[in-house]
């Protein structure tokens, strides 16, 4: 179980996220939506222990983000597409180094790697260097590496973000694969499509404020909507400051 309580973030220009409160159960996929700019990975950083919170607090399998990081990093997978592995080397190398790192023996190193080299499609080219593959397969490579420790807990920001369809499905079975497992995910998205194919719950966040969490059906009936995309408008014209036109001239737009 996840507990995100009271948690606010300042930065020295901007106050990112804002009394922000959230509770994540484990065994689930819980999404953190919102628009780009809402304080989504800023929160993502801050429960992979990246970050420290202003005030609040943040407590994972019990554990204080603040006292326990250490042991709390060998349990947790963060996984952003800003991440971006060393080009001069290729997939084999990468799983053996960071094998090392994470303190496993080799035939861990090999199972692990052997599955997800085998379900990402990178066996054929574990020997080529990262630098030379396309952005999906070093989006699936730097899954692999981070997941090679077998962690309970993955957070993931932006899991399908510049990836075609094909591969974006790819990820999201392998998603829900590892939820059957019994791992918790916490994912965080502005694609209303990638939350209605994963989660079991969503928190939105709307300019670093909690203003919704439950199920897609719970948020969809306390807003009075037909849908999640119309759900997510009536909370965005409700809590965010812009001129009323701006918000009417989005409604015509998929920009979310």
């Amino acid at each position: 179980m996840i507990r995100i309580e009271n948690v606010t973030k300042k930065f020295k220009d901007k106050e990112a996220v804002k009394n922000l409160s959230f509770h994540i159960r484990q065994g689930e996929i819980f999404a953190l939506l919102g628009p780009n700019g809402a304080g989504k990975t800023t929160t993502m950083r801050m429960l992979s222990t990246l970050l420290k919170a202003t005030s609040g607090d943040i407590f994972i399998h019990g554990l204080d983000v603040k006292k326990d990081a250490t042991e709390i990093k060998k349990n947790i997978a963060f996984l952003t597409t800003e991440i971006r592995l060393d080009g001069q080397f290729t997939p084999n190398e990468l799983a053996d180094f960071y094998g090392n790192l994470y303190g496993m023996d080799k035939e861990a190193i090999r199972t692990n790697k052997e599955r997800l080299f085998t379900y990402f499609d990178i066996t054929p080219i574990a020997d080529k260097r990262y630098e030379t593959f396309s952005t999906g397969m070093k989006q699936k490579t730097s899954i692999a590496i981070c997941l090679l420790h077998d962690p309970k807990i993955i957070i993931f920001d932006e899991p399908t973000n510049g990836l075609d369809v094909l591969t974006q499905k790819q990820v999201e079975d392998f998603l829900l694969m590892e939820k059957e497992k019994g791992k918790t995910l916490v994912i965080s998205t502005h694609i209303l499509e990638v939350v209605e194919a994963l989660a079991d719950r969503v928190g939105i966040i709307i300019d670093g404020k909690n203003v919704a969490e439950g199920t897609i059906e719970e948020v969809i009936a306390a807003n009075e909507a037909k849908d999640l995309r119309e759900a997510f408008i009536s909370l965005y014209e409700r809590n965010h400051e812009m001129e009323a036109s701006i918000v009417k001239e989005s409604k015509k737009k998929k920009w979310w």
